[in-house]
């Protein structure tokens, strides 16, 4: 259990330097323990999860908030909520960056290469909070059709994500929220830009190809991408890009077909593409290159059709990888932002709106046990074993907060190899 281990006392130091609020006080909980209990309630999966350690202690004089999370005591949910309402959210980006070091260096992103050996990120908004009453500063509002206001707040998330894998690995994701010196509300596309200048350097060295849907086939995103040394193959419908949409009229395309079998169900699925074609009108338009995939079932009946615009070239030995490349894109919401609302880490759930940061800070703790979680499917092989021996990812979520609510476990180590089914390692 190293890399889970090493990764926790990660989370603690990056808690340990959050800002505190007390001024010196001779207090009981430092910032280390306000950070880690937050995050523990997230990777363990259970809102409870604090209060079952409190009763632990008491009985046993520890809990698992200290032997699995090295916790020296446990706060109060309201001390919790006061200590983290203000603390940047971009403060745990650190961990996001350790994560997916992790997973390179143990070679947990070799089965995302594609298309040559690039990273696939996917790139996509959400919302993660809606209400006509609760607000704070950092909230964005509409006016509803009944003339009341809204009030939301939602996130631009990044996804390492490929065609045919189980999985994805989460970064850290950038709010959208007011921003100081604009008149106009933030928006998912400013969110974009920002995350692509302040982190797209980081992440140059996988060779990234930036995925998203058609809202993101434009000049300033895409021009963004390049800035920061990667790729993009986005989403491009013909309804918003008439320049491109002039440019194929009349033009014998090239094509090429393949027929796909699953079971006994075949299906053709026709590629065609155009290479340097201006993305808008105007002289300083961006040369790029369009792609467009049809499927139609063993009856002639057209069941799919999209198209991409991407800076990669495009021809008919990568057509087809190029198209799977692009309908990838729908994992951080399906398997990202999905999974996040409705399986178990209640990212809609009000766990705090605070009066500064609060809900987005909660978010991005949340977001660091999704990572950490995938981070562990991937290369973490007594946890893996854990998994399989349950039959079932869910379960060992199951195992987290029923078993952990009853027993104090001295390690990781001891707790996985008993819900794997293994005997306790033999002491030195």
């Amino acid at each position: 259990m190293e890399i889970l281990e090493d990764l926790l006392v990660a989370v603690r130091e990056t808690c340990a330097g959050l800002p505190d609020k007390r001024r010196g006080r001779n207090v009981r909980y430092t910032m280390a323990d306000i950070g880690l209990a937050a995050f523990a309630v997230f990777f363990m999966q259970s809102p409870s999860f604090l209060a079952y350690q409190r009763s632990l202690a008491e009985r046993h004089s520890r809990s698992n908030c200290q032997t699995l999370f090295g916790m020296s005591a446990i706060p109060t949910d309201n001390h919790i909520r006061q200590m983290l309402d203000g603390a940047p959210p971009g403060w745990f980006d650190g961990l996001f960056e350790q994560i997916v070091a992790q997973a390179e260096a143990r070679g947990g992103l070799q089965p995302f290469r594609r298309l040559g050996g690039h990273v696939l990120i996917a790139l996509d908004g959400t919302q993660y909070f809606t209400s006509r009453k609760i607000h704070c500063p950092q909230c964005s509002r509409r006016q509803r059709s009944d003339g009341g206001v809204e009030y939301f707040h939602g996130f631009l998330g990044a996804t390492v994500v490929a065609p045919g894998h189980a999985h994805v690995l989460p970064l850290a994701p950038e709010f959208i929220v007011p921003q100081d010196g604009h008149e106009k509300q933030d928006c998912e596309s400013r969110a974009a830009r920002r995350w692509l200048a302040a982190r797209g350097p980081r992440y140059a060295h996988l060779e990234p190809v930036y995925l998203g849907d058609d809202l993101f086939a434009c000049q300033p995103i895409c021009m963004a991408v390049k800035a920061v040394s990667g790729h993009f193959l986005f989403t491009c419908k013909p309804q918003s890009h008439p320049t491109i949409r002039e440019y194929l009229t009349g033009v014998v395309l090239p094509e090429h077909r393949q027929t796909v079998r699953h079971g006994r169900d075949r299906s053709v699925h026709r590629y065609r593409w155009l290479n340097d074609v201006p993305l808008r009108d105007g002289a300083n338009a961006l040369a790029v290159n369009w792609l467009e995939i049809e499927i139609t079932n063993a009856t002639g009946k057209l069941t799919y059709r999209n198209s991409f615009v991407t800076d990669l070239p495009v021809d008919r030995d990568n057509v087809a990888e190029l198209a799977a490349c692009g309908r990838a894109r729908w994992k951080i919401e399906n398997e990202t932002f999905n999974v996040l609302k409705n399986n178990g880490y209640n990212l809609e759930h009000n766990f705090g709106h605070g009066k500064q940061t609060l809900s987005a800070v909660l978010v991005a703790l949340n977001l660091v046990a999704f990572a950490l979680h995938h981070l562990c499917d991937l290369v973490e092989g007594l946890w893996r074993d854990a998994v399989a021996g349950l039959r079932a990812r869910r379960r060992i979520f199951e195992h987290l907060r029923s078993v952990t609510a009853h027993i104090v476990f001295p390690s990781w180590t001891v707790f996985l190899r008993a819900i794997a089914g293994r005997p306790p390692p033999i002491p030195p």
